[in-house]
């Protein structure tokens, strides 16, 4: 009984002293992204992340050609959590700054975060990328081959 109270007290004491939030520091993690999420100079083009949840996955198309500046919004379909990376020796030379600037919250460099759940998306800017392909895969889904091939022209 006494422990019962005790935690309570701590608990709502811990409550208590948490203080205010500012309206800036309540975003969920959603309007994080948005605001983080360079600003599109071009067209959109979506690409679909697809799956069963067991042995296929893939991006939809798997291979893609579009102009400088667009930006490519990776959409999750279906088929479990996706990402959208790149690997760093297969893009062209001098291409790393521009693919950081336009890939906000990397869970590592030139990884996307995880989209856990149907329509979850996540958009990647090639502003300012240099022209030539750029070949990325779904980290979770790699083995089952989730691979793309976005070509700057």
């Amino acid at each position: 009984m006494r422990f019962t109270l005790l935690t309570t007290v701590v608990a709502l004491g811990a409550l208590a002293c948490g203080g205010d939030k500012q309206a800036s520091q309540t975003q969920t993690p959603a309007a994080d992204q948005a605001a983080a999420t360079p600003a599109a100079t071009g067209p959109v083009v979506e690409v679909k992340m697809t799956g069963n949840g067991t042995n296929v996955a893939a991006f939809e198309p798997k291979t893609l050609t579009i102009a400088p500046g667009t930006t490519v919004k990776f959409i999750n379909v279906s088929g479990g959590m996706h990402n959208i990376a790149f690997w760093g020796d297969s893009i062209p030379a001098g291409a790393a700054a521009p693919m950081a600037a336009g890939m906000p919250n990397t869970i590592d460099n030139m990884s996307g975060p995880f989209l856990m759940n149907a329509n979850d998306t996540y958009s990647v800017s090639f502003a300012n990328a240099p022209k030539g392909a750029y070949k990325g895969y779904c980290v979770p889904h790699v083995a089952l081959g989730m691979k793309i091939t976005i070509t700057v022209q």
